[in-house]
């Protein structure tokens, strides 16, 4: 998540639990920052006019003024994507439907931009069944919504560490996990990477030049299906 998108995303949650506080320590594990920038970020709203507060004492924390503040009227392409990911474990049940619909109309009022570029995010995921729960780690997440290159270090099934520089093409999700598609430069090809294996990630400057091509995935056409906003 970058600075900007972690600011509102700041202030939303502080709105959310209104009047209650939230601490510096519980917002920085939320965001996976250090409670420093969470400090920084705090004083940077504060800067900007958000009434924010601090309440002293051991349950204190950070207070917004709910009645002074206005909720987000458009999604972020990464919210909208997030939603449709949500939306695909609705499949065959009642709501199916109904869900869809007001995925449809939240992207009917985004900008232009941010839809096609909600859409190309979108692109990259796909889902085998009906859709993984383990989390994927938040750097490798911007990395491929960025379109950068990124180093691993990633256990394998006998939990061995090494360490690659991969090129983030797509995710990849079955009933139980998410997997990051990336070119390998160290096996020199395409490889699936289960996330919850993937020890750490750093982010390098390189943009990815490659493209994941509809027949690089040697999965069964009819299990797999491609993650629409529509």
């Amino acid at each position: 998540m970058n600075r900007t998108d972690r600011l509102y995303a700041l202030v939303e949650e502080l709105r959310a639990v209104s009047p209650r506080p939230r601490s510096a320590r519980w917002l920085a594990h939320r965001f996976e920052v250090s409670t420093r920038t969470v400090e920084r970020d705090i004083s940077a709203l504060q800067g900007a006019g958000v009434p924010i507060w601090a309440e002293p004492g051991r349950t204190g924390g950070y207070v917004v003024d709910r009645a002074r503040t206005l909720p987000p009227v458009n999604l972020t392409p990464a919210e909208a994507v997030a939603m449709a990911v949500a939306l695909h474990r609705l499949g065959g049940s009642p709501f199916a439907s109904a869900a869809g619909a007001a995925l449809r109309k939240l992207v009917a009022v985004m900008p232009p931009a941010a839809v096609a570029e909600a859409h190309r995010l979108a692109g990259r995921v796909h889902l085998v069944g009906d859709g993984p729960g383990t989390p994927v780690p938040a750097a490798v997440a911007d990395a491929v919504a960025a379109g950068r290159v990124l180093r691993l270090r990633y256990a394998d099934r006998d939990g061995a560490d090494s360490a690659r520089d991969v090129e983030p093409l797509a995710y990849l999700g079955n009933a139980t996990h998410w997997y990051l598609v990336a070119w390998c430069r160290l096996r020199d090809g395409l490889r699936c990477f289960r996330t919850d294996r993937i020890r750490s990630v750093h982010p390098l400057a390189e943009p990815v030049t490659r493209e994941l091509r509809p027949d690089d995935l040697d999965l069964p056409v009819d299990r797999v299906r491609p993650l629409t906003l529509v």
